[in-house]
């Protein structure tokens, strides 16, 4: 009798071994490497306000240039003559002091490197999972509806106007609970076609681009 419970208790070890190692899909890993897009982007941005409040005691007048991150390496006189400079409000800094903030910026650097890097993997890893939902929505922003949705089978299941405004679910709570104005769409609002709508039109242009989005993921899926 023991023998027969230790059989079945190792034949349903092995199974539920095998279910798990199946159940790991290109669009979970696509959502796991979403979520490290998100956090590396967040990151980066609360990381590079302290930096600019911490440098801006030592030369503030570069805090807000593009490639800031990159010229805090430089040597302040030189970025003084670089930018044409006549009299920084900057203090001064000892090595010791400086140094921490360098190192944040070297940080912050590496971060946004690791984060471009991951952008490029998601593109190449969704236009093969979902080729036609890449094409229309573009594909960051395809991975972005899959992770809201939580795979690709649900995102093809919702319908378009569900499609419309993943993303901004908080919105639309807040329409629930206050009676606000709802929102018009969530992640599409990036989308290149949106963004160049005129405001008065961009309801509309946004429910056409999720009725794209519908029709171009349930042909991905319903390929496999």
């Amino acid at each position: 009798m023991d023998s027969n419970i230790q059989y079945l208790r190792e034949l349903n070890l092995k199974e539920t071994k095998q279910k798990i190692k199946e159940s790991l899909t290109d669009d979970l890993i696509l959502i796991q490497a979403v979520h490290s897009y998100n956090e590396l982007i967040k990151a980066e941005s609360r990381l590079l306000n302290v930096l600019k409040d911490w440098y801006g005691y030592y030369f503030p007048e570069i805090t807000e240039k593009e490639d800031f991150t990159e010229l805090i390496s430089q040597d302040k006189n030189e970025l003084i003559n670089k930018f044409k400079i006549k009299d920084s409000m900057g203090s001064s800094l000892s090595n010791e002091d400086l140094k921490p903030i360098l190192t944040l910026g070297k940080i912050i650097s590496d971060i946004k490197t690791l984060k471009n890097n991951n952008e490029i993997y998601i593109e190449n890893k969704i236009k093969i999972l979902a080729p036609k939902l890449s094409e229309v929505a573009t594909p960051i922003i395809g991975a972005l509806l899959i992770e809201k949705a939580g795979s690709l089978k649900h995102l093809a299941e919702l319908p378009s106007s569900t499609v419309q405004i993943l993303g901004a679910e908080k919105s639309l709570f807040r329409h629930l609970r206050t009676k606000t104005k709802s929102p018009k769409y969530g992640v599409i609002f990036s989308h290149p076609l949106l963004t160049k709508a005129n405001y008065k039109d961009k309801g509309k242009t946004a429910r056409q681009i999720a009725a794209k989005i519908s029709i171009a993921v349930k042909q991905d899926y319903f390929r496999k």
